[in-house]
Order: C-alpha cells, then structure tokens, then sequence
C-alpha cells in the first residue's frame, strides 16, 4: 500500500458543518471541498449542494470527508470507513477479491471519473474499505 490508512467519514447531509466544527475544534485547514453538482457523475439535483469528497488537516491529522450518497443509509457504525491507496491496479484486484470472499461488496471494483479504480469493501468484521488505485 501507498500510505497509511486514512479516516473516511461519511455524513447525512452535514458535512460542511461537520467540517467548520474540526476546523474550529483542532485549527486546522479544510482542503478541496467538491460537491455532487460539480463532479462529472450523474446525481440528483438536490444533492448539489452537498460535500462529494472533501479533506481536512492539522498537522499530522488527516481525515477525508463526504455527505452520503443519495439512497445510501448512514447510522453510527457505518460512517466510517478506511481509504486505502493501492500501488497497482494488481494489488487492487488481490486485495479486493480477498476483502469480497468473505465480506460483502457496497460498490464493484470499477473505473472512476476521477481517473481511478475504486471500490467499496465491508470486511467480514463489519470495517468498510474504500479501495483506490490512481491510474497514471
């Protein structure tokens, strides 16, 4: 793997606040907010407004955050999820294929708009893996 896990937290609609909250509580600096209306991926109009991806720092606290796509049930438990960078797209495959044996599949390994493969993993322990290879 390419770097250390990252934290991903994933919100309902209040990402934005949660993310002046960190802002406030640690002083440290929200990086390249996206949100679903500019992302080039269908959604619906009405989450436009709402975080696609967004990042956050201080120091060496580095978490990544998101509101919930749309359909997607959030509850405590399942709002957190582990990223992790692969260095290959053969070590994608492996370590998808060997997370999805005994887990379960929340997305297919596929090609992403953000020049990537991607995939969403929940282990057979409930921990939800958020699989990224960034194609060169």
């Amino acid at each position: 793997m390419k770097h250390q896990a990252t934290p991903y937290l994933t919100f309902d609609g209040n990402a934005r606040e949660a993310l002046e909250y960190y802002k406030e509580v640690f002083e440290g600096e929200i990086l390249g907010i996206q949100t679903f209306g500019e992302a080039d991926y269908p959604t619906p109009r009405e989450v436009d407004d709402r975080i696609m991806h967004a990042q956050f720092k201080k120091d060496h606290l580095f978490i990544m955050v998101s509101d919930a796509f749309p359909g997607q049930s959030i509850e405590v438990g399942n709002h957190i999820s582990l990223a992790l960078e692969m260095e290959s797209e053969e070590e994608i495959q492996k370590l998808y294929h060997a997370l999805s044996q005994r887990g379960s599949v929340l997305m297919e390994l596929q090609d992403t708009f953000w020049g990537a493969k991607f995939a969403k993993v929940k282990d057979c322990f409930g921990v939800i893996g958020d699989l990224n290879y960034t194609k060169s």
